[in-house]
């Protein structure tokens, strides 16, 4: 499964092809129906150098046959000068070989890089310029029905940082806890990551505080997992520093073997033992 931050969302529109549709209609206005079908098609575009000439991904929208509109969709983290070359070149193949519209979605992480992408490329044949389409968080609409975060839990995902500390925060939060509630397997300990890795501390502690007090009932396997590991490393937290506060030595050992552990009931009974341990090595005995 891929980690890094060029290929996550990346990983998102090919989970979901559906999510480039709704990125086009709802931040660019573009007359793109909701209920077209999203297909992923292949992203070499040449046989004689498919090194050159292989876009990031491809989404064909109507029938994969004979489709209504072509969507090269690239990740960047930086604006590359090689790109203004390259990118045209993918649009030109696509048209050619789908004989359909094209456009061009660049995904980039923050506003300085979507800038730097949107710059218009020249091709030097008066009025052909392309001026490529380019997406970042807080331009994505804040995903505050939890219905649709299920629909398109990859676009509450890729928008909830942008709006986590907003005046729609805890909508939002919620929105994102259904979106990954919804999923299964490695995709939503992958998704999870991603979107933690990007919030701020308060946003972390309000989706963790929300999660407790709305009961919230996890749908997947890995939120579940995940709902109980946070809850025993809070209180594995809270035993290290009961300890501290009653003037104990706390070795490596001791702090190693608390936080490793995984039973949220073995922490309980060793922070009733921390009340009067002598030492910290009472905990175990």
């Amino acid at each position: 499964m891929p980690t890094n931050e060029h290929e996550l969302p990346l990983e998102m529109v090919r989970n979901r092809p559906q999510l480039v549709p709704e990125m086009l209609r709802s931040v660019f206005g573009l007359d793109v129906s909701t209920n077209a079908r999203a297909t992923l098609a292949s992203e070499s575009y040449a046989d004689t150098n498919p090194a050159e000439l292989r876009c990031d991904a491809t989404v064909l929208l109507g029938d994969p046959k004979s489709p209504v509109l072509g969507v090269v969709v690239e990740s960047q983290l930086r604006a590359l000068r090689q790109k203004t070359y390259s990118w045209p070149a993918y649009l030109a193949s696509l048209r050619l070989r789908r004989r359909c519209p094209v456009v061009l979605l660049v995904l980039c992480p923050d506003q300085a890089t979507a800038r730097g992408c949107a710059v218009p490329i020249d091709m030097g044949h008066p009025g052909w310029v392309l001026k490529p389409l380019t997406v970042h968080p807080e331009m994505l609409p804040p995903i505050t029905d939890p219905d649709h975060a299920r629909r398109l839990p990859e676009l509450a995902v890729l928008s909830a940082p942008a709006h986590a500390d907003g005046p729609q925060s805890e909508a939002v939060l919620r929105g994102l806890s259904a979106a990954i509630g919804s999923l299964t397997g490695d995709t939503g300990a992958l998704y999870h990551d991603y979107v933690m890795s990007r919030f701020s501390d308060a946003a972390r502690k309000l989706m963790e505080d929300m999660v407790k007090l709305d009961n919230y009932e996890w749908q997947s396997e890995f939120a579940l997992t995940h709902r109980a590991e946070g809850r025993t490393e809070g209180e594995a937290k809270a035993l290290l520093l009961m300890l501290a506060a009653r003037g104990l030595d706390v070795s490596e050992d001791v702090r190693a073997r608390v936080e490793a552990c995984t039973d949220p009931e073995q922490i309980e009974r060793w922070i009733q033992r921390a009340v009067s341990a002598d030492s910290a090595e009472d905990l175990f005995t």
